[in-house]
Parts: C-alpha cells; sequence; structure tokens
C-alpha cells in the first residue's frame, strides 16, 4: 500500500540528523548500498532493501529520481518466501514411506525425521519464488519528519533497522508522547508532568 493508494495505513517517524557530505548525496549513497538485491538468492526465505517509488523493481538509484520537491520519496520492497505448512506435511510423509522401504525398518529415528523435513524445507524453498510487498516511504528532511506507508509490525521494525543501517539516523516513531518530547514545544516542567501521566480508571463511572 503507497502513496497513489486509495487507502492509507501509515507509521509516522521523526528524523534528526545530518549528512557530512550533504543531505542529497548522503541519501542517494544510503540508498544505493543499501538496495534490494538484484539477483535473488534462492535459498534466502526474505531478501529486503530499497527501491525507486516509480520504478520498484528496478532498483537503480543511479538514474532513477528519489528527490521530489523538499521530499525524498523512494520504496521498502521485501521479498519474502512461505512455505505452506500442509505442503511440507505432504513432502515429509511422501520422504519418510521412502526411507522406510529403503531402510526395510517400519518406523525411523528422531534424527532421521529432523533430516528429512530439513531437506524437504530446503528443496521447496529452493522451488518457492518470491512474493514481493512494497512499503512507499516519504521523508521530509527539512522538517524531520517521515511517512512509512505501513503498520505492519514486521516491515516497520524491518524498515527501522535498514534506515539506520543506511542513513546513521536512528527513526523515532511518532506516539503521543514521542511528540510531547519531540514535537510540541514545550517546556521542561510541560514535560514532565505529560510524561507523569497515567491512564484514567473509568470502572465504575
Amino acid at each position: 500500500m503507497g502513496l497513489i493508494s486509495s487507502t492509507h495505513s501509515i507509521s509516522r517517524y521523526y528524523i534528526d540528523g545530518a549528512f557530512p557530505d550533504g543531505t542529497a548525496e548522503g541519501v542517494r549513497q544510503g540508498l544505493i548500498e543499501n538496495a534490494i538485491p538484484e539477483i535473488e538468492n534462492e535459498y534466502d526465505e526474505i531478501s529486503a532493501g530499497w527501491t525507486p517509488l516509480e520504478t520498484p523493481y528496478n532498483p537503480d538509484f543511479q538514474s532513477a529520481s528519489f528527490l521530489f520537491g523538499t521530499y525524498f520519496a523512494f520504496s521498502l520492497r521485501i521479498d519474502k518466501k512461505s512455505i505452506p505448512a500442509k505442503l511440507i506435511q505432504k513432502h515429509m510423509a511422501i520422504e519418510t514411506e521412502k526411507k522406510k522401504k529403503e531402510s526395510g525398518r517400519p518406523f525411523i529415528s528422531k534424527n532421521e525425521k529432523a533430516e528429512i523435513k530439513e531437506r524437504v524445507i530446503d528443496i521447496l524453498m529452493h522451488k518457492t519464488p518470491f512474493i514481493p510487498n512494497i512499503y512507499d516511504v516519504l521523508w521530509d528532511y527539512e522538517q524531520k519528519n517521515l511517512i512509512l506507508f505501513s503498520t505492519q509490525k514486521a516491515a516497520n521494525e524491518l524498515f527501522e533497522t535498514l534506515f539506520f543501517k543506511s542513513f546513521d539516523h536512528k527513526p523515532i516513531r511518532i506516539f503521543p508522547y514521542t511528540i510531547v518530547e519531540k514535537l510540541g514545544g514545550f517546556s521542561s516542567d510541560q514535560k514532565d508532568k505529560i510524561l507523569a501521566l497515567s491512564p484514567l480508571n473509568k470502572r465504575g463511572v
């Protein structure tokens, strides 16, 4: 889900920090160095990296635009493989019967079962295609605000890790308390009072 969707799920972040070699060049280098690999490793379960907003399946930041007015706009692409549990069970049953016939035993050991499962998953992982998921990013560097078009926990956590690795800036998720701490313009005394607040128990009211 992204910028051109009719509905949006977004997470807001506060980004603070500078780039010693210039902001646009610093962002460009971070995107290039952490773009999603073009050559897929067929044995990986997950592959993730940045892609251009307009060409998410061609991660070429040397020629693609990522600067739009005062915004940096790009995408996080997460390619993931998912093997259905029933498919694993099916192939394990087939391989288990083969092992019994080869060994001449009516059963197989726990270690043999573990080896069969590992081999089955490895084979299926090799054959299963990646399913891509794309999450757009809109970063207003001057205002220190960033919007990630996702509220999924796994995607957000991966974004936060990759963002820090790419730009050496820690993205701070904006909640009511972080608004008070970073964006509200409150005095120290006001912050202390607000941060000391606790939820109101309305039971019995």
